[in-house]
């Protein structure tokens, strides 16, 4: 069987069932990591904010000096006929996607004009809110923009989360805090993070360290319209393990609760439901249907 599940992918004007080999071992991505992508969601007929990620998608791929192929508007209506090969009521994963294809002038840049564009939509359940995480803090720190492209969803900067998260399993945890390299927090290896202490939410300040998270943005601004103080704020691991509650936003699972941080065990509580139930109502009456 397979190691993925189902899977369109629309490259080059046509869609492909399955995982289709795309790039070879000549392709610039392949050895020197020019690929950037983003991640939508489609689940109960609804993809929201899906037109900001695809608009994010063209800025990470000139971030990393490639070559945007197609517009927003046209990956946000590639997208809508691509979920009809799925069955009513999957929910998907929409991960549009750029990469070099050839050298640039000095091998390690690409160029931009061979830049390739695929949209790939995958079934994914949405993660619950009953499946909350445990977090340690992160044993690798995330970089600064004058060292790695933070600007973009690039996939060269994975390998770090991924290295990230092994630890954090190794010792018994799901997920971590990651520090920036002032040792403020920055994000969990999968998502922005959030605290509540007080009655009040705090987030931290996008320092170009970390992506400032679709979902994120949505959340803080759904918060705020709701009367809830929302801070965007330099934050210390130890406030963190003081918090009343800690909760991730993100594209993945969108708005999910921190169940334990090193040896204290959290409960969802208040703030975080108020933040996942404005977002879902969100998410099904405001964002478009199909």
């Amino acid at each position: 069987m397979a190691w993925y599940s189902q899977t369109w992918t629309w490259f080059d004007g046509a869609w492909h069932e399955g995982n289709p080999g795309l790039v070879g071992p000549r392709s610039h991505a392949l050895w020197q990591a020019s690929s950037v992508f983003d991640g939508g969601r489609y689940f109960d007929g609804v993809a929201p904010d899906i037109d900001l990620h695809a608009a994010r998608v063209n800025r990470s791929a000139a971030a990393l000096g490639l070559k945007a192929t197609v517009t927003p508007e046209f990956i946000v209506e590639k997208m809508y006929e691509g979920v009809k090969k799925f069955a009513p009521g999957t929910a998907i994963y929409v991960k549009p996607m750029y990469w070099g294809e050839a050298d640039g002038p000095s091998t390690i840049m690409p160029d931009p004009d061979s830049t390739q564009f695929a949209l790939c939509l995958f079934e994914a359940a949405m993660p619950q809110p009953s499946n909350g995480f445990s977090v340690t803090k992160g044993l690798y720190r995330r970089p600064t923009y004058e060292t790695a492209p933070t600007d973009s969803k690039a996939g060269c900067l994975y390998p770090n989360n991924a290295r990230i998260l092994k630890a954090a399993k190794a010792a018994g945890f799901d997920n971590a805090l990651v520090l920036d390299m002032l040792g403020h927090v920055a994000e969990t290896g999968t998502s922005n993070v959030f605290l509540a202490k007080d009655g009040v939410v705090k987030t931290p300040v996008p320092n170009g360290t970390f992506l400032n998270g679709i979902t994120r943005q949505r959340v803080i601004k759904l918060l705020r319209d709701s009367g809830v103080t929302v801070e965007e704020c330099s934050l210390r691991y130890e406030e963190f393990e003081k918090a009343d509650e800690i909760f991730i936003s993100g594209n993945y699972s969108k708005c999910m609760p921190v169940t334990r941080i090193d040896d204290r065990t959290l409960r969802p509580g208040p703030l975080f439901r108020k933040a996942r139930e404005l977002y879902m109502d969100f998410a099904h009456t405001k964002a478009k249907a199909a």
